[in-house]
């Protein structure tokens, strides 16, 4: 890049975003590799016990554990369901076709704060006690509409002509869903999956309100933030979630770009 490109109105201003975004992010990486307990500059030394000592917190891991599980469970079925609405919207022409799509992003606008609410004023109505399966029940209505909307893009970019082909020599419908829309919407399932698991595992106001008695490790994270001792910990781990969550973000973007990509190739 030349020298008049690197100091054009748009690079700054790039390089100033960037830096905006990701600093605060740089940061917690840094501190937790510092030999300190205090998150101030300069650093103290280089250590690894942070990590080391973070193996050790039983109630964390529990905590991370939860999270995961919840993630993985919340996440398949938000994205089974939202492809299968994906499918009817993008699919078929049926009375009531634009309120079923406005009804299913509504979670997209509304307030995690508000639909935490709502959720534990329902729960408590219908006497359904608070545990990770309520929390679980406020994620999948949070992801669905990324799903759904993720996996009606693909279905968008590629010819419905070529399951009415399958169908014309002979498959069933659900034949050709089989071995045809899926396997061709396969990269945009798995990209949702993905997105959806990131929310999940970050998620804090709706599990804020739904929680029980075990904890979500973005609950666990701000519980520790009151003991100034265990502030180097919960550094560490959230530098360890940040480089984990961007894997998994530039992970699901490669996904949805093979399915792009092999489109524009004309393979399918």
């Amino acid at each position: 890049m030349s020298r008049r490109n690197l100091l054009s109105p748009g690079f700054l201003y790039f390089a100033l975003f960037t830096l905006f975004l990701y600093a605060p992010i740089l940061l917690l990486i840094i501190f937790s590799f510092n030999d300190s307990r205090n998150l101030i500059f300069p650093l103290k030394g280089f250590t690894l016990k942070w990590y080391q000592e973070l193996l050790k917190a039983n109630e964390l891991l529990d905590a991370v554990v939860n999270s995961l599980v919840l993630g993985v469970i919340s996440s398949a079925v938000a994205t089974a369901l939202g492809t299968l609405a994906a499918i009817g919207i993008a699919r078929f022409n049926f009375p009531g076709r634009k309120l079923f799509l406005a009804v299913s992003a509504m979670p997209m606008v509304i307030p995690y704060v508000v639909l935490g609410v709502a959720l534990l004023i329902l729960f408590a109505q219908l006497g359904i006690p608070l545990s990770l399966w309520t929390v679980g029940v406020g994620h999948v209505i949070i992801n669905i509409p990324y799903a759904m909307l993720i996996v009606a893009s693909r279905l968008a970019g590629f010819d419905a002509n070529l399951e009415e082909a399958a169908m014309d020599l002979g498959e069933t419908y659900w034949g050709t869903l089989r071995r045809v829309t899926l396997p061709i919407c396969a990269p945009a399932i798995v990209s949702a999956f993905l997105s959806s698991f990131t929310t999940s595992f970050d998620e804090f106001a709706v599990s804020f309100f739904l929680i029980g008695t075990e904890s979500t490790l973005p609950i666990y994270l701000y519980s520790q933030l009151r003991f100034p001792s265990r502030l180097p910990l919960v550094v560490t781990l959230a530098a360890i979630i940040m480089v984990g969550s961007v894997l998994i973000v530039l992970l699901s973007e490669w996904l949805r770009r093979v399915g792009s990509f092999t489109e524009s190739k004309g393979v399918i």
